[in-house]
């Protein structure tokens, strides 16, 4: 029998399957304080837990499904990990040091089938999703080395903007979001949350009924359609006009602001005219948008593009706020370590297949 990670249910789900493996009601806030507050690496520490219990979870669930591959430090204090899954694979998370506390950075699938032209993270296609128990196993693995600091700081902020599309894993994703937001264990805000997509309109929908007080990030990087399909293939399937309906609905129905993230591509999409035709893109909803501004990281398999330079940013910047559009510049954490997201596991997946 294989076992799966148990960081994968919701309380709610370890309740219920606890009942129905013939334990009392109480055993399941036991086993949860244990996971997430006194954080033990096996189950057999769960001091106040009975022995058949115990047994029970260790017939059927692992604690830790990652192992740590490589650990890249960086000089402003932001930490990747490289974790191989149980079947081998890799995936990457990111630890990063703000004024505003601590926020980790997880990946929802093996590798990337949005194919963004200028993304690391696509340069190895998606092999399979995550499961809920591997991505909450990211933040649970992080916080295991805060801890191993003894520094007493935890994991504040999360950011589902890893390698993958988040919604396209919408079933782990939300078991994922219930977990950590749970307020009897990580309880990390659910407006400390935010989660990334490049554009799944049909998912932004079931998002917006879930009706959860996460923030959404919309990766757009192009004002209008024939620039967008140019660098993003999935503007083919979800052009902006359906993309920006799905907007409205998300708008309508959670009332809550929502972050663009532009990354800017010298002599491609930094012009002043892209800037106008984004300020009057998103003009009638602008006092519940924020645009992230975020300078390339360069790729060495994407050398076509490179990062606008700072003047050019500038003036991107200033244009959108001459037009009331609220915006702001993202530099990036970790430039000395593969900043780039997937370029890590692109590297390690290379070394192992010329070894």
């Amino acid at each position: 029998m294989d076992k799966v990670s148990i960081y994968g249910m919701t309380f709610e789900n370890l309740q219920a399957w606890l009942l129905e493996h013939g334990q009392k009601r109480f055993r399941a806030q036991q086993v949860w304080d244990w996971l997430y507050k006194k954080r033990v690496r096996a189950f057999s520490d769960m001091r106040n837990v009975n022995k058949d219990c115990i047994e029970l979870l260790e017939n059927h669930f692992v604690l830790d499904s990652l192992e740590e591959e490589i650990k890249q430090e960086s000089k402003d204090g932001t930490i990747k990990f490289l974790f191989r899954l149980a079947d081998g694979h890799l995936i990457e998370t990111v630890l990063m040091r703000f004024p505003y506390g601590l926020s980790v950075c997880v990946t929802t699938q093996v590798g990337c089938n949005i194919g963004c032209s200028f993304c690391a993270s696509g340069l190895l296609k998606k092999k399979r999703d995550l499961n809920a128990g591997e991505i909450v196993g990211q933040i649970m693995k992080v916080q295991a080395h805060l801890d191993e600091k003894g520094k007493d700081e935890r994991v504040s902020h999360i950011v589902v903007m890893g390698i993958g599309e988040p919604l396209d894993n919408f079933e782990n994703l939300m078991a994922f979001l219930h977990v950590v937001n749970d307020q009897n264990g990580l309880a990390i805000g659910a407006r400390h949350i935010t989660v990334s997509t490049s554009g799944l309109a049909h998912r932004i929908y079931e998002f917006a009924d879930q009706k959860l007080q996460v923030n959404l990030a919309i990766s757009l990087h192009a004002p209008n359609n024939e620039l967008r399909t140019q660098i993003m293939k999935i503007n083919r399937a979800f052009p902006i006009e359906k993309l920006m309906k799905a907007v409205d609905y998300y708008l309508e129905t959670a009332n809550r602001r929502i972050t663009y993230e532009y990354i800017m591509l010298k002599d491609v999409n930094d012009h002043k005219e892209e800037a106008r035709q984004l300020a009057k893109l998103l003009h009638k909803k602008r006092h519940l948008s924020y645009v992230n501004l975020i300078p390339y990281n360069t790729v060495d398999e994407h050398n076509q593009y490179q990062r606008s330079d700072t003047d050019q940013i500038q003036v991107f910047y200033e244009t959108l706020k001459e037009n009331g559009i609220n915006c702001g510049v993202r530099w990036e954490n970790g430039a000395d370590i593969d900043a780039a997201c997937g370029q890590l596991r692109s590297k390690q997946i290379k070394k192992e297949q010329v070894g």
